[in-house]
C-alpha cells in the first residue's frame, strides 16, 4: 500500500513538472517568441499600445501573416490612391480593397494598429500598386502623402546650405553624397557648354524647383546646372568678356557681388567697384570671401560668420581675399540673375571702395578715395 502511494506521487508530481514544463513553453511562445518573430518581419509595436495589444496584435499578425505578403495581383501598374483630410482609416482600407490594392481589409487593420499607423496616416497623394502586398502599401502611407515636393533655393547660399534644406524637405536622406558630385560633378554634356568647371559651387541656380519623392541627388544636381547653363544666356557670356573674364571667372566675381550686396539695384555698382580693383590689381578686401573660407561657425549657427573680427581677416586661406590679389579660386556661393548680369554689365564708375550705409537700410555709399571711404563711416 505504501509502495503505490509512493508511484501515485511520483506520478503526480512528473505531471506537475510536465504542465509547469508545457506552461513555461507556453508562456515563452506567447509572450516572447512569437512577438520577437513578428517585430523582425514586421518591425516593432507602436509605443502608444499597451502591453497586453501589443501581445494580441502580434499575434494577430502571425496569423494574418500569409494574407499580407500575398499581392493583390501579380502584374505591376501604377495606381494614384488620394487620402483626404481627416478621412477615417476605416474608409481608407475600404477603399484600398475596392481599389485593388490590398487583399483582406481585417489583416491590413491589424497591420496598421500595430504599426500605429491607424492614427496617423496624412492626407495626401500616394503611388501604389496592387503588385505590392499590404506590407508595402502600409511602408508608402507611412512616408506620407506627398509624391512632389517644392523647395525654394535661394540666392547666395553656398552647397552646403542647398544640401541641409534639400534634406530637410526630405528629399535627401543625406547631404554627403549631394556635396560630393557638386565638388567632383560626372562628365555631363551640359558642363561641355560652360567650359567644364573644377566644381558645381556657383553653378547650382537658384529658384524654385519641384521634384519628385525618390528624386537622385545627381538628378536634382542636373536640373540646377541645366537651369543655369539656360540663364547664362550669349548676351551674359559676351559681357564677361569685355570685362576681360573667362566663363568661371565671371561665375566667381559674380557669387561675391551676391553675398556682398543687398539691394539688387545696387549690383552693377558693386560689380564696378570689384573690377576697378581688379584692373588696377588692389585687392578685393571682401568680407564674404573670408566668410566662406571660415566655414560654419558652431556658435552661431551659421556659414557666414557676422560680424567678422581682426583676426578673422588674417586666415591663412587662398580665399581670403584681404591677403591674396585676384579673385577666390572657385565661386563662394550661387550667385542669382541679378548677380550674373551686374557683372556681364556693370556701372561705369571711378569707384574703388563702398560700405554700408549708417541708416540700416542695407544700401552702400560708394567712394573713388580711399580717404572719402573713411570719412563716410558711422558714427555712434
Amino acid at each position: 500500500m505504501t509502495s503505490r502511494k509512493k508511484r501515485t506521487a511520483r506520478v503526480g508530481l512528473f505531471i506537475f513538472f510536465l504542465l509547469s514544463c508545457l506552461g513555461g513553453l507556453v508562456a515563452f511562445v506567447v509572450l516572447v517568441d512569437i512577438p520577437s518573430r513578428v517585430a523582425d518581419r514586421f518591425g516593432p509595436p507602436a509605443e502608444e499600445l499597451p502591453l497586453p495589444e501589443r501581445l494580441y496584435y502580434a499575434w494577430a499578425l502571425f496569423l494574418h501573416e500569409r494574407q499580407l505578403h500575398a499581392p493583390s495581383e501579380v502584374e505591376d501598374g501604377e495606381v494614384i490612391f488620394t487620402i483626404g483630410t481627416d478621412e477615417p482609416t476605416s474608409a481608407i482600407i475600404q477603399r484600398l480593397k475596392q481599389s485593388g490594392l490590398i487583399q483582406d481589409e481585417e489583416a491590413f487593420r491589424i497591420l496598421l494598429v500595430y504599426s500605429g499607423l491607424d492614427r496617423g496616416i496624412q492626407a495626401g497623394q500616394y503611388e501604389l500598386s496592387p503588385a505590392m502586398d499590404s506590407i508595402q502599401v502600409a511602408r508608402a502611407l507611412q512616408k506620407g502623402g506627398r509624391l512632389e515636393i517644392t523647395v525654394t533655393i535661394l540666392s547666395g547660399w553656398r552647397a552646403e546650405e542647398i544640401a541641409r534644406v534639400l534634406r530637410l524637405s526630405g528629399l535627401l536622406e543625406s547631404e554627403s553624397q549631394f556635396l560630393e558630385i557638386v565638388r567632383q560633378p560626372p562628365q555631363w554634356e551640359v558642363l561641355k557648354s560652360l567650359d567644364d568647371p573644377p566644381g558645381l559651387e556657383g553653378f547650382l541656380m537658384p529658384g524654385s524647383y519641384t521634384f519628385r519623392r525618390g528624386t537622385s541627388a545627381e538628378q536634382i544636381i542636373a536640373q540646377m546646372v541645366e537651369r543655369f547653363a539656360r540663364t547664362l544666356t550669349p548676351e551674359i557670356r559676351e559681357g564677361f568678356a569685355r570685362q576681360g573674364l573667362t566663363l568661371y571667372q565671371g561665375v566667381i566675381l559674380a557669387s561675391i557681388v551676391e553675398r556682398e550686396g543687398v539691394v539688387k539695384e545696387e549690383y552693377p555698382l558693386i560689380a564696378s567697384v570689384f573690377l576697378n580693383r581688379l584692373r588696377t590689381g588692389m585687392k578685393l578686401d571682401s568680407d564674404p570671401t573670408v566668410q566662406y573660407a571660415l566655414g560654419y561657425d558652431a556658435q552661431l549657427n551659421t556659414w557666414w560668420k557676422n560680424p567678422l573680427k581682426s583676426e578673422d581677416l588674417k586666415i591663412n586661406s587662398p580665399y581670403n581675399t584681404y591677403i591674396n590679389t585676384g579673385l577666390p579660386p572657385t565661386p563662394i556661393c550661387n550667385p542669382g540673375l541679378e548677380a550674373l548680369q551686374a557683372v556681364a554689365n556693370p556701372a561705369q564708375t571711378s569707384y574703388y571702395y563702398f560700405r554700408a550705409r549708417c541708416d540700416q537700410s542695407g544700401r552702400h555709399v560708394f567712394s573713388e578715395t580711399y580717404e572719402q571711404h573713411l570719412s563716410q563711416a558711422c558714427h555712434e
